[in-house]
């Protein structure tokens, strides 16, 4: 990992929330690390996979946009696939993700994974217990199979709060802008907190290997864990740093005889003006 990606913040757990500036400052300099990192998989042909699981609320999909904004979608590629099909539910369980697996050049990204199985459908009874048991008795073998492939494969379990998760839950409740967020399997979660400490531990126990290990971000602070995953997802990745490149704008053609030819446009209202 380039030196640039040394996270420069305390390892002692300040207590008040991240200035805002801080944050950003922090986010601009790991986008330009990310963007080496990508640089160097297209060339490398590495193929990486990172797995985001938590509880609800726990801020993985706000991690992982702050990822991908400033990289190149045809490189990072996020999955988040919805409720399996008639026909999915056929099939051998880890078939619909395999199906999402990175080529090389290529970063993926799951918003919630195949440990659904360990987790929402465990407790929320959408499968049987002993479906449970046989993934995860299977899966530490079936993420061999993947590293083994030459797939660099990170875990993550963002962990959030009971005050924490029931603050922001209410958020949803309360702000127009975030009400779509919230689902009902959301509110029937809520009151399922140790079913599903129980399961996240079993998980866990079982599937934390030294090839395909997991990786535990505390997300009380949002600020903080995501500016700690990215440094982190950099730190497993033994990318290059960026050479620096002098540029120089071509010179731009003539109009070589171009006018405007003053078409019946349909402009849009600048209500905020325009220069």
């Amino acid at each position: 990992m380039s030196k640039k990606a040394k996270h420069h913040a305390g390892d002692d757990g300040p207590k008040t929330r991240m200035k805002r500036q801080v944050y950003e400052d922090e986010m601009r300099r790991l986008h330009g690390e990310l963007v080496a990192m990508q640089e160097w998989v297209k060339t490398t042909g590495a193929k990486i996979c990172v797995v985001f699981e938590g509880r609800d609320t726990a801020g993985k999909g706000g991690t992982i946009k702050r990822i991908t904004e400033r990289v190149s979608p045809r490189v990072f590629r996020v999955v988040a696939l919805p409720t399996p099909t008639e026909r999915e539910k056929s099939q051998m369980y880890a078939q619909r993700y395999m199906a999402h697996y990175p080529a090389a050049g290529e970063v993926v990204i799951f918003d919630r994974s195949w440990y659904n199985r360990a987790g929402v459908e465990h407790v929320m009874g959408f499968c049987k217990p002993e479906e449970t048991e046989r993934f995860l008795e299977t899966v530490p073998a079936w993420e061999k199979a993947m590293t083994d492939s030459g797939i660099l494969l990170l875990k993550y379990w963002l962990e959030v709060s009971p005050d924490e998760q029931t603050r922001r839950l209410q958020s949803r409740i309360d702000d127009p802008r975030k009400v779509w967020k919230l689902t009902d399997m959301d509110l029937k979660s809520y009151s399922h907190w140790y079913d599903y400490s129980r399961a996240r531990d079993a998980m866990l126990a079982a599937t934390d290997t030294a090839w395909a290990p997991w990786f535990i971000a505390g997300a009380d602070d949002k600020k903080r864990a995501r500016l700690n995953i990215i440094t982190h997802l950099l730190s497993q990745v033994p990318y290059e740093p960026l050479k620096p490149r002098t540029i120089n704008l071509p010179k731009r053609q003539g109009p070589k005889g171009y006018r405007d030819p003053g078409l019946p446009l349909r402009r849009i209202p600048t209500p905020f003006g325009e220069l």
